[in-house]
Order: structure tokens, then sequence, then C-alpha cells
């Protein structure tokens, strides 16, 4: 088990931006569910599940949004720095 862990702002900006990203990619149909995302790319459902109830965990990994970025046309420069739309023209 994750202890907590005292994440700096910024971090916990991006990750803010990587739960919404999800959410709006769902909504948009581009990933099927929270755990078919999960299952395709490697990521351990616990974890994940966990470190978005409570952004203090210590599971958040930034390999986690990849495949946003990749597959789903979330602009990385909107997920790391907030600037710009959320998904690259």
């Amino acid at each position: 088990m994750s202890k907590t862990r005292n994440y700096s702002a910024d971090t916990l900006a991006v990750m803010d931006r990587f739960f919404s990203a999800l959410e709006a990619c769902k909504q948009q149909k581009l990933i099927k569910t929270l755990t078919a995302y999960c299952d395709e790319n490697g990521i351990d459902k616990p974890h994940f599940y966990t470190q978005r109830k409570d952004r203090n965990r210590g599971f958040f990994e930034i390999g986690w949004a990849v495949p946003l970025v990749r597959q789903c046309g979330v602009s990385s420069r909107w997920l790391l720095t907030g600037v710009g739309s959320m998904f690259a023209e």
C-alpha cells in the first residue's frame, strides 16, 4: 500500500487535468470505460481508482497519460501546463 505523498502543486494540477481529460475522452467515446483504459494500457486498476479518489496517494505515474496523448488526441501542452485547449488541433 502506498503511503500519503506530498505532491507539488504542479503535479496535482497535471493529475487533475489527466482525470478531466479521461472523463472527456470517455464522454466522446474515445475510450470505452476507465477499466478498459487501465487494462489496455497496463495500469494497475486498484492504484488508478485509489489515486482518482485521493490525489495525495503515491501511485500516479505520468505514463498513465501517454495513451491519452497518442491515441485520443489530448494536447500534451495542455496536459502538462494547462495552456491551450484540451485536444490538439
